[in-house]
């Protein structure tokens, strides 16, 4: 069974997402740098699909597999990668 977020909400320093399967899933907003300096009102704006969570306007997609598996950010910085 594809486990799907169905809610997604903030309190003052994590991200609460609701899952299909009954559960809720809260996540630390440091392990996201992109929603933890985003603006309540950018945050909000979520489209929330069968894979998982995006924001558009902040350039963030996050996938409920990679929640559930523990993973934040994944993108590398860019200093780093240019680096390489």
């Amino acid at each position: 069974m594809l486990v799907k977020a169905k809610a997604v909400g903030f309190d003052e320093d994590s991200m609460w997402v609701d899952l299909s399967d009954g559960r809720r899933l809260g996540v630390p907003l440091a392990w996201f740098p992109r929603l933890l300096h985003a603006s309540p009102e950018q945050r909000a704006d979520v489209e929330i699909s069968t894979r998982g969570l995006h924001w558009e306007e902040l350039d963030e997609d996050i996938s409920v597999e990679g929640l559930l598996a523990g993973r934040g950010d994944q993108t590398r910085p860019k200093a780093k990668a240019a680096a390489e």
